[in-house]
């Protein structure tokens, strides 16, 4: 019996929902997406889903389990449905591995990136120092992962995995505030190369139209802001 559809509430740019989306398309998973517009993050309703007030969140009826932290959720998917170990390693050297990258990005690519996305767009007042804090520390998170991948095509082993996965849609968020010739990504070929790659996969492309339909339909723009509301209105909401 094919388990019942993964319920999944999403913002449409944020980064962080589709790293788990990813995850369910790739397994094959069917999944119903709640898109919650970045207007309605800090409802008491959605509190009620979340006291973080942050997507995404996660219900699966196939086991009545709901949680929410977008890296708490991949794992869960991971172990839960991934019985034909397509996207993991079980031998121990590759699981520590594994550990070690997922750390890596809910520790220090995803955090660093916002700060650095909060700084250049969104932050009222421009704060050339707290800017250049960020890039920096991108940098510095990038060349870890470009040295990562030197002479390999993967973080773990020989397959692109839940891990290589986790990191694709926080490179492409930072790519999307930038102009294409200042895209501190493609300042290093291997992180490029590795990122082209998962680019390349069907489930990736399928989640990406799908985030692309939500952001139009949110009334966001390409560089995912949105086109009816001043950045110090959409500071001020996401602040609250």
């Amino acid at each position: 019996m094919l388990p019942k559809p993964i319920k999944i509430w999403v913002s449409s740019a944020g980064p962080n929902p589709w790293k788990p989306v990813i995850i369910c398309e790739e397994l094959g998973l069917e999944v119903e997406l709640e898109l919650l517009s970045w207007k309605g993050l800090s409802s008491p309703e959605f509190k009620n889903v979340n006291p973080n007030g942050k997507v995404p969140v996660m219900y699966d009826p196939n086991t009545d389990i709901q949680i929410w932290e977008s890296g708490a959720i991949v794992i869960y998917l991971i172990d839960q449905y991934d019985t034909e170990k397509k996207l993991t390693y079980t031998t121990l050297p590759e699981k520590a591995a594994q550990y070690q990258w997922i750390m890596f990005q809910m520790s220090q690519q995803g955090p660093y990136f916002g700060q650095l996305n909060w700084f250049r767009v969104l932050h009222a007042e421009k704060l050339p120092s707290a800017i250049d804090r960020y890039e920096r520390q991108a940098n510095r998170i990038l060349g870890v992962l470009d040295d990562a991948l030197k002479d390999k095509d993967w973080l773990v082993g020989e397959k692109c995995t839940y891990v290589d996965l986790s990191y694709f849609m926080w490179n492409c968020v930072v790519a999307m505030t930038y102009p294409p010739e200042e895209n501190p990504v493609s300042n290093f070929k291997n992180v490029t190369a590795w990122h082209e790659r998962m680019a390349s996969r069907e489930a990736v492309k399928k989640v990406l139209a799908t985030r692309e339909d939500m952001m139009k339909a949110d009334g966001l723009g390409a560089d995912g802001l949105p086109t009816d509301i001043s950045l110090a209105e959409l500071a001020t909401k996401f602040n609250q």
